[in-house]
């Protein structure tokens, strides 16, 4: 049965943010516990801290300095949507979070969206608004798995380093 969600949480944007990664929508894990890809199965942390060759972080403070130090900023595709627990395909009724309005205060050099719904969404109901192509990266879901291997996903998101270094 689909529920009506609400993004719970703020986008995270550290000062002179260089690039900005969307999801979808968080899942009901990452809602209650108030930050992204929340989940310990979603292999988003350790994609991100294979490109930086660094050690993963675990806790919502490590995580966030993480972001800091590499001007990584976070945010979904969407503010609110009917959806069946985590499942993307299952989402109706989207509505777009205010991506413009956080372009305008960051020098923000480029968008890459994880997994094809939040790329579906931001070219969709996004791109049109703001004119800032989004670069797809593939979702780092445990639902993923059977496609990418750890050591592909971190190939394929070796690509926000030409933005962040």
């Amino acid at each position: 049965m689909r529920e009506t969600v609400s993004h719970t949480f703020e986008a995270f944007v550290p000062k002179e943010a260089a690039i900005l990664i969307l999801g979808t929508m968080p899942s009901p894990k990452s809602r209650e516990l108030g930050f992204y890809y929340g989940h310990p199965q979603n292999r988003f942390w350790k994609t991100l801290a294979g490109v930086f060759e660094e050690n993963v972080p675990m806790s919502i403070d490590e995580k966030k300095d993480f972001l800091r130090r590499h001007r990584i900023a976070l945010w979904d595709t969407l503010a609110r949507c009917e959806i069946r627990g985590a499942d993307d395909s299952s989402i109706r009724n989207p509505v777009p979070n205010d991506i413009g309005a956080l372009l305008q205060s960051q020098p923000i050099k480029a968008i890459f969206t994880t997994g094809s719904k939040a790329a579906a969404y931001y070219r969709k109901l996004i791109y049109p608004r703001v004119g800032l192509e989004a670069v797809p990266l593939p979702s780092p879901s445990a639902a993923n798995c059977r496609f990418y291997t750890p050591d592909s996903l971190i190939d394929a998101y070796r690509i926000i380093r030409e933005y962040t270094d």
